[in-house]
């Protein structure tokens, strides 16, 4: 391979791409300059994201490509759709876009992921992106009529979901504000629509960004919405019905949710695994021997596995399902695993990426296990503290 090559594909990497795909068995798709996983994926049984859940990814190599990416931002949340700008070369180009099941994924995904250091010297930028969903198309006839309009683009393009005509001193003719159904979606239609219009019209418009729109009410309490809880809170007392013995008067201030206590989880492998506390719980009784006074030293502490199990129970739910898949190694020696926690009767699973340190194989993926379940018990507890 002579040095132009060499600095236009990185054939290790291409295949290490090929085998994890064959492994995994996702299904990547390309279109217009991109490679895109989702949008949704095979098995998604939530909505459609709304406004606000999506990232957009710098400063990666490149040379890396979705082995390395989609587990590593699958690890902040569910990912609806995650794509990879690439070359014709088969490099990409720099960035990405990940978009989540929920504004609150996204954040975490920025708290997590924002300088990480995929590669020696490459540290990720990961902030919100500006999903652009509006296009300005000026220059229209003053006979223009909102109903054809509206017709005529969902015949040239994808993605159009309502637009306005506005006219008035300092607009030639007339102008209309399309919105899109994503960003991806107006970006496309801004590509293609000035030949469009000329071919099929003979219309000589311009295309521009609309960024001072007013987001609809929907998106405005879409974007403050907090992250529903999936399991039904165990801390929540029963609603009682109106006259019952202890039920709420009409006339009652509404009662003040408890902060629930940070649940206790044993030390784990797990990079950020928690540790036990090593302080006292209860002085040793007067007069106890050694050995029975070191046995006060620290509470039995469960593992996050058995706490995610009691949780379930405690809700009436059946006990949860893990499916815990080595992905790959790093150079200084931590394994990343990613998992999959499905919970009877709950529609949404939990996926995400683990790292640990290495041991035997069995007791690795046990470790795997047990911090998959810490992560969803992280879920769990943050949704709830959010509401």
């Amino acid at each position: 391979m002579d040095r132009k090559q060499s600095q236009v594909l990185n054939l290790e990497r291409v295949q290490a791409l090929e085998t994890w795909l064959k492994s995994t068995d996702i299904k990547l798709t390309q279109v217009n300059g991109q490679r895109k996983y989702g949008g949704p994926p095979e098995v998604w049984y939530g909505p459609t994201p709304a406004a606000r859940c999506e990232v957009f990814i710098s400063q990666i190599p490149r040379d890396a490509y979705e082995d390395l990416l989609i587990p590593l931002f699958s690890s902040a949340g569910s990912l609806w759709e995650f794509r990879l700008m690439m070359n014709f070369s088969g490099q990409n180009r720099g960035f990405a876009y990940a978009k989540y099941d929920s504004p609150a994924a996204a954040n975490e995904a920025i708290r997590l992921l924002h300088g990480h250091m995929l590669e020696p010297g490459f540290r990720l930028s990961v902030r919100r992106s500006t999903e652009k969903r509006h296009l300005c198309i000026g220059d229209l006839p003053a006979s223009s009529r909102q109903e054809d309009l509206l017709k005529a683009l969902r015949v040239i393009t994808d993605g159009v979901e309502r637009l306005s005509l506005k006219a008035g001193p300092g607009i030639e003719g007339v102008s209309a504000i399309v919105a899109f159904s994503s960003h991806h979606a107006a970006s496309m239609a801004k590509k293609v629509l000035v030949e469009e219009f000329k071919k099929q019209f003979a219309l000589k418009v311009s295309i521009k960004w609309q960024c001072a729109v007013k987001p609809s009410l929907d998106e405005q309490l879409s974007a403050h919405k907090p992250l529903k809880s999936l399991l039904p809170s165990p801390l929540r007392p029963p609603r009682l019905a109106p006259g019952a013995p202890g039920a709420p008067q009409p006339w009652d201030p509404p009662p003040r949710m408890a902060r629930p206590t940070p649940f206790p989880l044993g030390f784990c492998r797990a990079v950020g695994g928690p540790a036990v506390p090593q302080h006292p719980q209860h002085p040793p009784p007067p007069g106890s021997s050694p050995s029975s006074s070191q046995r006060h030293l620290v509470a039995p502490s469960p593992s996050p596995a058995a706490l995610l199990r009691e949780l379930c129970e405690a809700t009436g739910v059946g006990p949860p399902l893990y499916e815990v898949c080595y992905s790959h190694s790093v150079p200084n020696g931590f394994l990343y695993f990613t998992y999959k926690v499905r919970i009877p009767g709950i529609a949404a699973s939990f996926r995400g990426l683990v790292m640990l340190l290495p041991g035997p194989a069995a007791a690795t993926l046990e470790e795997a296990q047990r911090a998959a379940a810490q992560q969803v018990l992280q879920r769990l507890y943050s949704s709830q503290l959010t509401r």
